[in-house]
């Protein structure tokens, strides 16, 4: 998103991570929208702070203590935007995958179901749920964020590339994304519906 660059509360955590963090820091501050597709996890804006953790400390090789303690706080902070008079509107399309996959034990998975249940059920946070029996769902690499810009073609698009994040504002590939998010939309139950799956699958864990 091509914006002035800002002094925000990420500045904090200049020197001690990775610049691409703060990066998304900054993107999501001048975000009007945030739009995001996950399979395998729950997306970083609805982790607890014990998932994060725990996807934290799988990387190889392992972090230290303080590192770890680092990106996990900032994953927390990252929160802001749903605080405030003006929160950001956040949509999220979670794949059944991402919600069933112990990444932590089993206290730590129900606590993280419910959390998602308690984001979502008012404020500016939806989720919606694409299930396994899903005919037509072939997006398993649909994973993104989608970062609303003042204006669409400030938008930008962050995905996880094979050597580090990778951020996209260019119109013919802002096109592309905007319709695989449709298509991976009309895959998804609806919100309510999404919150009743959940609920379901807190009850089995």
């Amino acid at each position: 998103m091509a914006t002035e660059r800002t002094r925000g509360w990420w500045e904090r955590y200049r020197d001690v991570l990775p610049a691409a963090f703060l990066d998304l820091s900054e993107l999501e501050h001048h975000a009007v929208s945030r739009r995001d597709v996950a399979v395998i996890h729950v997306p970083g804006l609805l982790q607890t702070e014990v998932y994060a953790r725990a996807v934290f400390a799988y990387m190889i090789p392992e972090l230290a203590e303080g590192d770890l303690a680092a990106r996990v706080a900032h994953r927390m902070a990252r929160r802001v935007i749903f605080d405030g008079g003006a929160p950001t509107p956040y949509a999220a399309v979670i794949h059944e995958t991402a919600l069933r996959i112990r990444v932590g034990d089993r206290a730590a998975a129900r606590a993280q179901l419910e959390w998602i249940l308690e984001l979502s059920a008012s404020g500016p946070v939806t989720v919606r749920v694409v299930p396994f029996d899903v005919d037509g769902f072939a997006g398993a690499s649909s994973a993104m964020v989608y970062a609303g810009g003042p204006v669409p073609q400030l938008d930008t698009v962050v995905r996880d590339a094979p050597h580090g994040t990778a951020f996209v504002d260019a119109e013919s590939q802002l096109d592309r994304f905007r319709t695989l998010l449709l298509k991976v939309e009309s895959a998804a139950l609806d919100p309510q519906q999404s919150r009743d799956f959940i609920h379901r699958l807190s009850k089995d864990v």
